[in-house]
């Protein structure tokens, strides 16, 4: 097979001399996929009517064993009392079935009827295919099945280049400008669609049973509504496994946060196999603390110090953000809670004056805040902070900021789905310092990691 692979290849580039003999208008690899579509077209016809094209005998023989079956009873076929005479049956209508030229003897039989052009697209531009037809109107090609215009492949791109968050407008020029191919905006929606059966059975995937971190976040979109736009907030769950791997738990959009959107989506989680999750780290989502600790009473949130901190620093003048960082770095930064408190209180002191609402801020949220005094230093790495959603969130923003408005929540699903497959590609080892982090959550929480 390889030798025969050689010769095949050293006949095809005997004559070449520039890559436009190979990849051109007219190039051989553009020749190949059309004469390789065509035969596989014929095999599918061939296989269809049971009979290779000009193999008379083999087309008499099908269409008088068609009519022997097409005029007996269910029962004649199966009565097994007299086997012989039903051998002489049809043993005498395949004899009757050539004539002594060895042509039909009859013609109003299926068979080939000719052949229909049907231009598609490929990765190497379009081409015109002839495609078989049957007298009888029945043949479903599969290799380009009827009303498809383009060829296994091409979807693919329209579906990758989508996915890195570019325009249909981009996509549109990329495809003209690479292969030669004018495409429609509908063709590109109607190609990227496809997508949306696999993002459902995605989003109802099982899941693990043990998440020891969950970290959650969100992003706003803009979102068309009766001619409106509007809006909405994409919410994502990132789970950390027992083995330190990432892992998306799923993907919500809302108009706004409550307590009874986490409750459902809390329930959600709990229905696709999520027993326990240890800590479920956040950004001050509304509603959120409440929920999970309502659908999953042992887990305790951490709000994300990095967003405290942005907010704390907000309102504050250039000239002393410094400063004031530097000051807040003493709370956060405390081996113990009570060092952070004693540290906090000497913050309001010295900055209750000028900022009072930054004090104010800490102290409304200090038991959410100071949760991770609660864990060796091992786990505090991972959970004081949600960068690791962030920096996910970050790339997704680059796909939606190419879209102005979406149409819809489909829309959304789409893109950020597509977007997160590339992403999740990549997720191939545990995070950083994982290992003793575990180890303590195991000494913490043995016991609810038993039987897991």
């Amino acid at each position: 097979m390889k030798e025969s692979t050689e010769v095949l290849l050293d006949e095809l580039l005997k004559d070449y001399q520039t890559p436009e003999q190979i990849l051109g208008e007219n190039g051989i690899l553009k020749q190949l996929t059309k004469r390789l579509a065509e035969r596989a077209l014929q095999a599918e016809m061939t296989h269809h009517l049971g009979y290779a094209k000009h193999d008379y005998q083999g087309k008499a023989q099908r269409d008088t064993l068609d009519d022997f079956i097409n005029h007996h009873t269910d029962d004649d076929l199966l009565d097994d009392e007299q086997p012989s005479a039903k051998e002489e049956n049809i043993q005498s209508a395949d004899d009757e079935a050539t004539t002594v030229a060895g042509k039909p003897a009859r013609k109003n039989s299926n068979a080939r009827n000719g052949t229909t052009k049907k231009t598609v697209r490929t990765d190497f531009g379009k081409i015109e295919l002839d495609v078989p037809r049957d007298r009888t109107g029945s043949f479903e090609p599969q290799f380009v099945k009827k009303h498809e215009r383009t060829l296994n492949g091409f979807d693919d791109k329209v579906i990758s280049l989508y996915s890195r968050g570019m325009s249909t407008r981009d996509i549109q020029a990329h495809l003209k400008e690479i292969y030669g191919v004018d495409v429609s905006s509908t063709f590109i929606s109607t190609v990227t669609d496809s997508v949306l059966d696999e993002v459902k059975q995605w989003q109802q995937r099982p899941l693990e049973p043990i998440y020891p971190v969950v970290y959650l976040d969100g992003l706003v979109v803009k979102n068309r509504e009766e001619g409106i736009a509007h809006n909405k907030y994409v919410y994502l769950a990132l789970g950390i496994n027992t083995e330190g791997r990432k892992e998306l738990l799923g993907l919500w959009i809302a108009k706004n946060e409550s307590a009874k959107f986490w409750v459902s989506v809390m329930n959600e989680l709990k229905n696709r196999g999520v027993n326990d999750i240890f800590i479920a780290c956040c950004d001050g989502l509304k509603g959120f603390p409440e929920a999970i600790e309502t659908v999953f009473p042992k887990t305790k949130v951490q709000l994300c110090i990095v967003h405290q901190v942005r907010n704390s620093l907000k309102y504050v003048s250039y000239k002393q953000r410094k400063e004031i960082a530097t000051d807040l770095k003493t709370i956060y930064g405390a081996d113990t809670l009570a060092e952070a408190e004693d540290n906090l209180l000497a913050f309001a002191e010295k900055w209750d004056g000028e900022h009072p609402q930054i004090s104010k801020s800490w102290q409304e949220n200090w038991g959410r805040l100071t949760t991770f005094f609660d864990y060796p230093k091992d786990i505090r790495r991972v959970i004081y902070t949600t960068n690791t959603i962030e920096s996910l969130n970050a790339s997704l923003r680059k796909v939606t900021s190419t879209k102005k408005t979406f149409p819809n929540d489909d829309a959304v699903f789409k893109a950020i789905y597509m977007a997160l497959i590339n992403t999740m590609q990549k997720w191939t080892m545990p995070i950083q310092n994982w290992k003793p982090a575990m180890r303590q959550f195991v000494m913490l929480y043995g016991h609810r990691v038993e039987g897991y």
